[in-house]
């Protein structure tokens, strides 16, 4: 045994009488919680009324589990229907199954709708949220530490992540240690989150560059990321759907800050001055 090695928790839950608390919820509860205190501060800020961002968050993260839920069923729904599966796993979202993809979406659908209804800025708005998120979504990854799931390929690297036989997929039995890739991605979205913060104060990135800033450097990390993992995954001409996601999502993101970067040169300074009234 490497002492460098990671080693995987022994437990993925534990029950308080009849109920059962996973630690992967807990890792997404606090994502989540982290990633909001952090961005409702941004908004204040920047003139905004806090109340109003907390139901907003609260309504963007209700449409983003739906929508991150809603992706994963989609893309992996041999797991839910067909021959000898129960549709109504699919509901199950404690068994874990999140889309980021989907959660991104519909999340996003949420604060439009209402922004929209405290007429706020939506691109603004989004760019007070973007470098949060890569925190959150950070901590999040946690969950499938604790979970042993979506790891990558084995490995004998130092850093190597000991995974149980019992999570290990058909086929690596035999294998004991693979790439920790909720770590790589880890280090990634706090890089992430680190380096947009930088740019927003240094280049004056605003106007919802910052935002699309961030699904080009999320989605640019993904795609590489995605490529170590062996967890069972649809494939289309080789390569897994997120990676087909990652790839477009990139492209679109490049072209977007560009287009916008020529329209909306520059950032405001107080956008949410007159929010609070």
């Amino acid at each position: 045994m490497i002492l460098l090695q990671i080693p995987s928790p022994p437990i993925s839950s534990f029950s308080i009488g009849p109920l059962t608390i996973h630690f992967y919820a807990l890792c997404l509860i606090a994502g989540m919680v982290v990633a909001g205190w952090i961005a409702q501060r941004r908004f204040v800020e920047r003139g905004g009324d806090a109340d109003k961002f907390q139901n907003l968050l609260l309504v963007a993260i209700i449409f983003g589990i739906f929508g991150a839920r809603l992706y994963h069923v989609i893309t992996d729904h041999q797991l839910y229907f067909g021959p000898g599966r129960n549709p109504w796993d699919a509901f199950k979202i404690w068994n874990g199954g999140l889309g980021i993809w989907g959660g991104i979406a519909l999340g996003a659908l949420g604060a439009w709708i209402m922004a929209r209804r405290y007429k706020i800025n939506f691109p603004t708005l989004a760019d007070c949220i973007a470098p949060t998120l890569l925190i959150g979504q950070g901590i999040g990854r946690l969950g499938n530490w604790f979970n042993q799931e979506l790891f990558g390929r084995p490995t004998d690297l130092p850093w190597g992540l000991q995974i149980d036989r019992a999570h290990r997929p058909d086929g690596f039995e035999q294998f004991e240690t693979f790439h920790p890739t909720f770590l790589y991605e880890m280090i990634w979205n706090f890089a992430g989150a680190a380096f947009l913060l930088w740019a927003e104060r240094r280049f004056k990135i605003g106007r919802g560059r910052l935002c699309v800033l961030y699904v080009c450097w999320y989605s640019f990390g993904r795609f590489f990321i995605e490529a170590l993992r062996i967890d069972p995954a649809n494939h289309i001409g080789g390569l897994r759907v997120n990676n087909y996601t990652s790839l477009i999502m990139f492209s679109v993101s490049v072209v977007g800050f560009v287009v916008l970067s020529k329209l909306r040169p520059g950032q405001e300074t107080k956008p949410f001055a007159g929010s609070n009234k």
